[in-house]
């Protein structure tokens, strides 16, 4: 077997893994309780009511405002899907039946109940609960469910998982990684976060340092037009056509009742932030009031077409996100700052960076250390060329398990509930150049970012948001928030012996699939 054979197989045995271990389980215990009897929505209130006083703006600008803190972020979400009155069209990479996935469908089903209509397209790969809790959600009569690039997971065993990543391994490994909140084509949020606990400061044991950024007004018809390409698209499959089992409790009336009553349980909504969500509108007026909320005349949003390129290239290829983030990189003159938690670079991404830093660009990216992340395949091939990336002139920095900034950012009720403090992981994925442009979206500097999974970005062209943002970097970039690492120092030892093995272990992966 010679050495190409031996990446694909471990590469293949790795993603049956993956994709195999999923459990279907009971989501939600069965409660005899009445949490949601003290819960009322103020009917009073709708989004185009918040919105009035700056309606005239929407029609010719996009108004900017960053969601640094992972509670902001889910309150944000909240708040706009309770208050919503046409349509929630959402795509999402992750969409997990943690904590914060089932009050997220909690908040949808009572959207649709109001007669919003829902539209939810979720990638396959990742989808890690059984097909009948979702086709009970789909059941709603204003919620339709599609599954991307279906036939690795859901609803299909081992031997079609096989079939599938051995018949059409490019095809298997081609991934939607776009990730769009959209609500009455008005108000977007998109960025670095999925659905799930980690992403908003509600795991106990490990969260992320992300990023997501708010668009009201023009831009929101592009991802809204991006969105509805990527929902009409032949990969994008019905859940109802996916099924070969019998639904069990569609046609039952009080189906959704158990996941009210989750979602109202002050243990796994916590009542400080069910304040802090009742507060948005008042919030969000100070933030106008104060210009927190930027306006542009005009700015990008550019993602990646369903299927991301043609194949002709094997498992290159690039794509739209790519050649823009290129073309940002390429005209810089001054400064790149980045911060993406998967570092996998190639000749080609190295070239460019050497290039940028022989025109006098100074380039600092921050990634996770090996104590930070939580993917240790892509940690090892970054592991692999972090000398060659150094030998470019690029300064690199590696965030700490336990920077100082996840006290400032993580939700203080999670803090208040425990004896100790979760490890902090970086997940945002952002640049700022020359001080004057911001991107924020989901693309890692990693070969699977570039050429297999689509993705999306926002391009803000202004110098108020992108300091912003790099404030936010700054912090981030010192001692007590990261390690710099140089060709003679790095922070690898500190991990234990067994993180360290797992990791020399992966380095027979192939860099292009991770």
């Amino acid at each position: 077997m010679n050495a190409l054979s031996i990446k694909f197989f471990s590469s293949l045995i790795l993603l049956f893994a993956i994709v195999s271990c999923q459990e279907e389980q009971d989501l939600i215990e069965d409660l005899n309780t009445n949490y949601c009897a003290d819960i009322q929505r103020d009917s009073s209130l709708s989004l185009s009511g918040e919105l009035t006083d700056i309606s005239h703006l929407m029609e010719t600008k996009t108004g900017v405002y960053v969601l640094e803190d992972g509670a902001g972020s889910m309150i944000t979400r909240g708040w706009l899907t309770e208050y919503a009155e046409e349509t929630i069209n959402i795509q999402y990479f992750i969409f997990s039946t943690d904590n914060v996935g089932l009050i997220a469908c909690d908040y949808l089903v009572r959207a649709a109940d109001r007669g919003v209509k829902v539209n939810i397209l979720v990638d396959d790969i990742m989808v890690n609960t059984g097909i009948q809790d979702i086709l009970t959600l789909d059941s709603h009569k204003n919620i339709t469910i599609k599954i991307y690039n279906p036939g690795v997971n859901l609803g299909k065993n081992l031997f079609s998982k096989v079939k599938k990543f051995s018949t059409d391994f490019r095809s298997a490994n081609q991934r939607m990684h776009n990730k769009t909140f959209i609500v009455d084509n008005k108000v977007v949020i998109t960025g670095g976060r999925n659905i799930a606990d980690e992403y908003f400061d509600y795991d106990h044991e490990y969260n992320f340092r992300d990023r997501d950024v708010l668009l009201l007004g023009k831009t929101t018809k592009e991802v809204t037009k991006s969105f509805y390409k990527f929902w009409t698209d032949s990969l994008s499959v019905l859940v109802t056509d996916l099924n070969t089992e019998e639904p069990l409790n569609v046609s039952d009336p009080n189906r959704f009742e158990r996941l009210h009553e989750y979602a109202c349980n002050p243990e796994n909504f916590w009542p400080a932030v069910r304040v802090r969500l009742e507060s948005f509108p008042s919030d969000f007026k100070r933030a106008q009031t104060a210009g927190k909320i930027v306006w542009l005349d005009s700015m990008a949003f550019v993602s990646d077409d369903p299927g991301k390129n043609d194949g002709t290239h094997g498992l290159g290829g690039g794509g739209k996100t790519t050649s823009a983030l290129a073309e940002l990189v390429m005209n810089a003159k001054t400064s790149i700052d980045i911060q993406s938690p998967y570092l996998i670079t190639t000749e080609e991404s190295r070239q460019l960076f050497k290039d940028a830093v022989d025109r006098g660009v100074t380039v600092r990216i921050l990634t996770n250390s090996l104590a930070s992340t939580d993917n240790v395949e892509a940690f090892s091939s970054y592991q692999s060329d972090r000398e060659n990336l150094l030998n470019t002139g690029v300064e690199v920095y590696e965030f700490r398990p336990d920077a100082e900034e996840r006290t400032k950012i993580m939700t203080g009720e999670l803090q208040a509930t425990l004896e100790h403090k979760p490890i902090f992981g970086l997940h945002a994925k952002s640049m700022v150049i020359d001080g004057k442009i911001a991107v924020i979206g989901t693309f890692n500097l990693d070969p699977r970012s570039a050429n297999l999974n689509t993705e999306c970005i926002a391009i803000i062209p202004s110098e108020e948001i992108a300091q912003s943002v790099l404030t936010g970097m700054n912090i981030e970039f010192q001692p007590e928030n990261s390690w710099q690492t140089t060709l003679t120092s790095n922070p690898d030892s500190l991990v234990g012996k067994g993180k360290r093995f797992k990791t020399w272990t992966r380095k027979i992966l192939p860099k292009d699939i991770l």
